[in-house]
């Protein structure tokens, strides 16, 4: 085999500048978006975002730990709730009610990776659109819900079906920035015991995680705060960092 790059066999890695400029312009018009005229219209589907996301992470967490994710509710305030059941003990309901609190920087990292090169790019969009559509049967449970999904997933299967590389590329980093943000711009649920929803006022998750492993509410949402942040600075990293050339 002749000399190749990482780079060729994986498909078009951006150069490092190129990945800077492409992430800098996803957060620069992430945060412009609430700001001009008709960009709330625009922010709104993307704020529900991270719910799904996180609604999904306490469902996840909940098989993990053996127990069953019965359903999922979202609400057009961008409130949300996951039913789940478990039988195990205060560990399986820590790890279920942190699930949600860092499952969209888990998920940001895993796009910022993706990213990396076009055909993996496509392979994500692909994955996701396939994952919202298998929870959309399974546990979406409400109109809303079923509406925003299937919109969503909708949309991601275009991409991919009917985009340019650059397009999937680009569309997966913006999820990756919006995801990331939301760490930030929500982060105030992680101080705060009490959950207001559409579905009524009920224990945070950070409280849930305190009744089970003792300690202040508080604290667990510093930890789960760090471990977030921790987890997007890898994902950047990931993305960012230049291939290496290898020879074969």
């Amino acid at each position: 085999m002749t000399e190749q790059s990482r780079l060729g066999r994986e498909g078009d890695a951006l150069p490092p500048k190129g990945a800077i400029a492409m992430l800098l312009a996803c957060i620069a018009c992430s945060l412009a978006l609430p700001h001009i005229p008709g960009g709330r219209w625009a922010w709104w589907p993307l704020m529900l975002l991270s719910t799904l996301v996180h609604e999904l992470g306490h469902g996840l967490a909940a098989v993990f730990v053996g127990g069953d994710f019965v359903s999922l509710e979202m609400f057009a305030d961008g409130s949300g709730v996951a039913a789940t059941a478990h039988s195990g003990g205060r560990t399986a309901r820590a790890i279920i009610s942190t699930g949600g609190l860092v499952g969209p920087a888990i998920v940001a990292c895993g796009l910022f990776f993706a990213a990396r090169t076009e055909r993996r790019a496509r392979v994500a969009l692909g994955v996701l659109a396939g994952v919202l559509l298998l929870a959309l049967v399974l546990v979406v449970r409400n109109l809303f819900g079923v509406a925003y999904v299937l919109a969503l997933s909708g949309l991601l299967a275009a991409v991919v079906r009917f985009g340019s590389a650059w397009a999937a590329r680009v569309g997966l980093v913006f999820l990756a920035v919006q995801l990331s943000l939301s760490v930030f711009s929500r982060g105030d649920y992680l101080f705060t015991p009490v959950a207001r929803t559409g579905a009524g006022n009920m224990p945070s998750d950070v409280a849930l995680i305190a009744d089970a492993l003792l300690l202040p509410y508080w604290l667990w949402g510093g930890v789960c705060g760090l471990f977030s942040v921790a987890v997007l600075v890898l994902g950047m990293w990931l993305f960012l960092r230049p291939m290496e050339a290898t020879t074969s």
